[in-house]
């Protein structure tokens, strides 16, 4: 337990090192708070002198005086020394959530099959925030703590050694009670961490899906789930409480007795004048300035367990693998063919989804997938788009291995069209150029020109703010038949080499369908293109077709040979388009 509780805090010191510290910053504010906490000590001594020599006719102006400029002096280098704390706390913290955000948004497709974007977003948010509060408040605090502590001690001792020891007695008792009950916070602050990612990521899907929870009257389910959440974060809460609610009154209990105890002995010693007025009443100043320290120390330990919860989640996902493909070289794969060589491809090793596939794909043509439901069409899609990674085989673009190329330069040149056409919070000239070169800038002529090629001009621009109108979140204040146009002018800008397309017009109405269907006439002409086929009608001029059954091919050819040669094929032939 020893060697796991030194081993993070080990990582959590290495991952704040790794943020690059703004150690300009960091010396200000730890030497400020140094001079601060020194010209703090000397206020009890300055009292000490007022009150010994204090009577109103011999009233020590340039004493006074004195007082009040280092009170003045301490509040100034305070202020400063804690503004450049904060800053190097803020400036780790976003550092480091930029460190995540990078990693998050190049993190492969599987990890986000495993990992709710809720859970996801809270480890961004909420665990590098308790690492902010840490350094930004905290540290600072623990650091002046301790030099006030260091130095307090050291005057008391010269003053009055034998006080500071009775003074001291209660620093094992404290610890005796501190230790178990700071060993328990940190079990209860990482159980309370998991469980507001756990929630943070149900509302967010609860929110997400607001049409689908509406229609299906499910309310009351999400309703009680919700309350489920917020009692267990409640339980959680109450149990923190209950520890705090032990630390501060024992912590008062402890001082207030340390107090009455010093005033007693130090009241006996100034009736019989082994102590002057003045001494009592700097030891007591300083004994203040020992207790307010001991009282944060507390807190900065229960947020330190904290953060090293959060330090290991976070290290957790700057550990993940990125991507592949993130380096690599950079063709143009004009009028190349397309060799898919054996692929095979699982999840998890115990179901594979595609077994053994080889096709190849002329340059210009369109090829089509069909098949049941499950068998792996759009895992094959998957693939192409290397969202995954085949098990085994290779995918290759004229004779260079997609793995060779850059994800970027693959992707680059990829078009996809899907069922649902996705869309990003912003307005339509926002989601046309979206993932886009940023350098590259497209005036609104081009614009409206790819538009009228998916024809999306006309009802783009009845809208009064034309392309600056606002789509909502997921594209909801358009209806699909237009989404799915802004999608195919989207892929006009694009101009894809490669164009892919999840059945685009599945979903639509006949009236969208036929105008959608145009427009993905025109953006497939000249281009390779992949189709996933829900329906055959759509498919039946395809160059090939590929049929797919639980994971293999179990046919290829045109519509007209597949009706000739395929049993199932022909069965769905027969259902759907007779």
């Amino acid at each position: 337990m020893e060697n796991k509780n030194r081993s993070n805090l080990k990582s959590f010191l290495s991952l704040i090192l790794s943020t690059n510290i703004p150690k300009l910053a960091l010396a200000i504010g730890l030497v400020g708070s140094l001079i601060t906490t020194l010209v703090g000590l000397t206020i009890p001594l300055l009292t000490r002198e007022m009150v010994d020599g204090f009577s109103m006719a011999s009233l020590n102006t340039m004493l006074i005086v004195i007082i009040l400029a280092v009170f003045i002096l301490q509040a100034v280098l305070d202020g400063i020394s804690m503004y450049a704390l904060v800053y190097v706390g803020q400036k780790i913290v976003a550092r480091l959530r930029e460190r995540m955000l990078s990693k998050l948004i190049r993190l492969p497709v599987s990890y986000f099959d495993k990992h709710t974007s809720g859970e996801t977003v809270s480890r961004v948010v909420n665990d590098t925030g308790i690492v902010k509060d840490l350094i930004s408040q905290h540290f600072p605090q623990f650091i002046s703590g301790i030099i006030t502590i260091i130095g307090a001690v050291t005057i008391l001792f010269i003053m009055d050694w034998k006080m500071t020891l009775l003074m001291l007695i209660a620093v094992p008792i404290t610890i005796m009670f501190m230790v178990p009950l700071g060993s328990k916070m940190a079990k209860i602050s990482r159980g309370l961490q998991d469980k507001t990612a756990t929630f943070t990521g149900n509302v967010q899907q609860t929110l997400s899906e607001i049409r689908l929870m509406k229609a299906s009257n499910a309310e009351k389910m999400e309703e009680n789930k919700g309350f489920t959440g917020i009692n267990q974060l409640f339980s959680y809460g109450l149990r923190e409480g209950r520890i705090f609610a032990l630390i501060a009154p024992l912590m008062y209990l402890v001082v207030m007795v340390i107090i009455v105890i010093i005033i007693g002995y130090g009241g006996i010693r100034v009736a019989d004048g082994t102590m002057t007025t003045g001494s009592l009443v700097a030891f007591l100043l300083y004994l203040f300035q020992i207790i307010f320290p001991l009282t944060s120390f507390t807190m900065f330990f229960t947020q330190l367990q904290k953060a090293r919860g959060a330090t290991e989640r976070i290290i957790d996902i700057l550990n993940v693998d990125l991507e592949v493909g993130q380096d690599g070289i950079e063709i143009d794969i004009t009028n190349k063919p397309v060799y898919v060589e054996n692929v095979s491809f699982a999840y998890n090793e115990k179901e594979p989804v595609l077994k053994d596939l080889s096709f190849h794909v002329q340059p210009g043509t369109m090829v089509a997938f069909a098949g049941p439901s499950g068998g792996g069409k759009t895992t094959m899609f998957g693939l192409l788009e290397r969202f995954y990674e085949p098990t085994s085989g290779d995918i290759i673009i004229g004779d260079t291995s997609i793995k060779a190329l850059s994800m970027a330069s693959w992707r680059k040149q990829l078009g996809y069209v899907s069922q649902d056409s996705p869309m990003m919070v912003g307005t339509i000239r926002e989601n046309l150029c979206y993932g886009m070169d940023e350098h590259e800038e497209f005036g609104d002529d081009r614009l409206w020109e790819v538009a009228k090629m998916a024809y999306a001009d006309q009802f783009i621009s009845e809208f009064p703010k034309g392309l600056d109108t606002d789509v909502g979140e997921r594209g909801v204040m358009l209806s699909g038949g237009q989404r799915q146009r802004i999608a195919i002018a989207r892929a006009f800008l694009r101009d894809p080499k490669i164009l892919m397309m999840d059945e685009a017009t599945a979903s639509l109405d006949s009236q969208s369908e036929g105008i959608v269907q145009q427009a993905l006439l025109r953006l497939m002409k000249g281009r390779t293109t992949f189709i996933i086929a829900h329906r055959l009608s759509t498919i039946v001029n395809a160059d090939k077709i590929i049929f797919i059954e639980k994971g293999e091919i179990t046919g290829m050819g045109t519509h007209q040979e597949l009706i000739q040669s395929h049993e199932l094929y022909r069965e769905f032939a027969e259902q759907q388009l007779t």
